[in-house]
């Protein structure tokens, strides 16, 4: 009787540290999923979220993708918008054809990744708002209007602000995602987009 009281009390005692671990780690997790802000200076979120260690992937790996995937998408919509003019430089032209033809496939990936996760391809709010670089429909209803020299300016300077927020997210998947390819992508948006910056910027310098 005294043996069996004695296992109990042990395994008692073990339940109990399990349970404090799990709540410690879960406190470290609270308010972390609702929040998907992206601007400069703000505290990341994708970066204040524990990884999951029994998974090929954690929540910032998630956010990334879910919030990378309309980012991409409008950089497509404005490579398209301005392809589709007449008389646009062809520097200009020839920059938003590969941004198109890069951008593109990463949508594709991404969300191939987060159909295999078992999540949603959209956060709750897909709006975009919230995200570095995005621009408002103001500005994309400019850009459709716009012709010429006028209109490759406007995408160059639309698609500069919008590189830059690509960047500072793809950096923060860097610092707190876990699922390999997807941390691959980040470094590989870093290197591409960076670049595209810097040409972009020379290109503004001859309209």
């Amino acid at each position: 009787m005294n043996m069996n009281l004695k296992t109990f009390s042990l395994a008692a005692a073990l339940a109990t540290s399990l349970g404090l671990a799990g709540c410690a780690a879960d406190s470290g997790n609270s308010g972390a999923a609702g929040t998907h802000g992206m601007n400069h200076g703000s505290s990341s979120p994708m970066a204040s979220t524990m990884p999951d260690a029994a998974a090929d992937h954690n929540q910032a790996d998630v956010m990334f993708s879910q919030m990378m995937i309309p980012h991409h998408e409008q950089a497509v919509e404005m490579s398209d918008i301005i392809l589709a003019k007449q008389d646009i430089p062809a520097g200009v032209a020839v920059l938003a054809t590969r941004i198109k033809d890069a951008q593109a496939p990463e949508i594709e990936t991404m969300n191939g990744w987060l159909a295999g996760w078992n999540v949603p391809t959209m956060m709750a709010d897909h709006s975009g708002h919230g995200m570095s670089g995005m621009v408002d429909a103001e500005g994309i209803e400019k850009l459709k209007d716009a012709q010429g020299t006028e209109a490759a300016r406007l995408f160059l300077e639309h698609m500069i602000g919008h590189h830059e927020g690509a960047v500072d997210m793809a950096q923060q998947e860097m610092g707190a995602g876990k699922h390999p390819d997807a941390v691959q992508l980040a470094r590989n948006i870093v290197t591409a987009q960076e670049a595209e910056v810097a040409e972009m910027k020379r290109l503004l310098t001859t309209l």
